[in-house]
């Protein structure tokens, strides 16, 4: 068990390498000329992605020698070490293309496999989240998941294309016929709108590591209970469920019954 002094001496780094990736972000969402790559499983990647990433793994590789880190960009790195940074510099690359600022930097640190502490920070609205498992907070102020009746729930995804793809025995209609509103360009974003209460369950149907273990302690630190789309365990099924307690239920009932 981690000291609350060795806690929060990791997640001031955690915001330290958030504060690097803002100084490639917010320049280059202003630049219209963004140069692309794709990759070779057919998604898009931008020179700020790249530069983000090694910018923030080589904070990391200073500061801290043996911990590991995993990212999206460049791979695995000492990744079975004690501590092991979780990288994305951008959750939701089409968003940036498009500029529409529902992009996110995603950063968790697992302690021994599991996730410890997270961060999700959108650079152009100016909204950092941070988790440890316990609390979450917004731009430094303490918030919490919602609890609210299913028939006023705001669910966000992902898209609804790989919800249909990926998980045809869920009754997705039945719950979007059941709730307020669904939307989609959530990408990272969506879990920030959970975890601060203002949008209240995130359905992300396919979830990599990189944007799985940042988003975990944030959610379950505002309180929000988070499964896979069964109600197992979200790390090993790739997806993720999340909202309050009560709510999430019921969510789970009217996927799965």
């Amino acid at each position: 068990m981690l000291s609350d002094a060795r806690q929060a001496e990791l997640l001031k780094f955690a915001e330290a390498l958030a504060d690097v990736a803002r100084s490639v972000l917010i320049p280059a969402h202003a630049d219209p000329e963004t140069r692309l790559e794709i990759k070779p499983d057919g998604s898009p990647v931008t020179w700020a992605d790249k530069e983000a990433e090694r910018l923030m793994r080589q904070l990391i590789t200073k500061a801290y020698p043996t911990h590991g880190i995993l990212g999206e960009e460049f791979g695995p790195q000492n990744v079975d070490a004690e501590f092991c940074w979780v990288l994305d510099p951008i959750d939701g690359t089409k968003s940036f293309l498009s500029r529409v600022p529902l992009y996110v930097t995603l950063i968790g640190l697992r302690h021994e496999g599991q996730p410890l502490l997270g961060l999700i920070d959108q650079p152009i609205l100016d909204e950092r989240i941070v988790g440890d498992g316990r609390t979450a907070r917004l731009n430094g102020k303490t918030v919490r998941a919602a609890e609210v009746a299913l028939k006023d729930a705001v669910v966000v995804s992902t898209d609804f294309d790989n919800v249909r793809r990926l998980h045809k025995r869920a009754r997705w209609n039945r719950l979007a016929d059941s709730v307020a509103h669904t939307r989609t360009w959530g990408d990272g974003y969506g879990h920030l709108l959970v975890a601060s209460g203002r949008a209240h369950v995130v359905a992300d149907p396919v979830m990599n590591p990189w944007d799985l273990v940042p988003v975990i302690p944030v959610l379950k630190g505002a309180g929000a209970i988070v499964t896979d789309w069964q109600g197992g365990d979200a790390v090993a099924s790739g997806n993720i469920i999340a909202a309050a307690p009560q709510l999430h239920a019921q969510v789970l009932a009217t996927l799965n019954d």
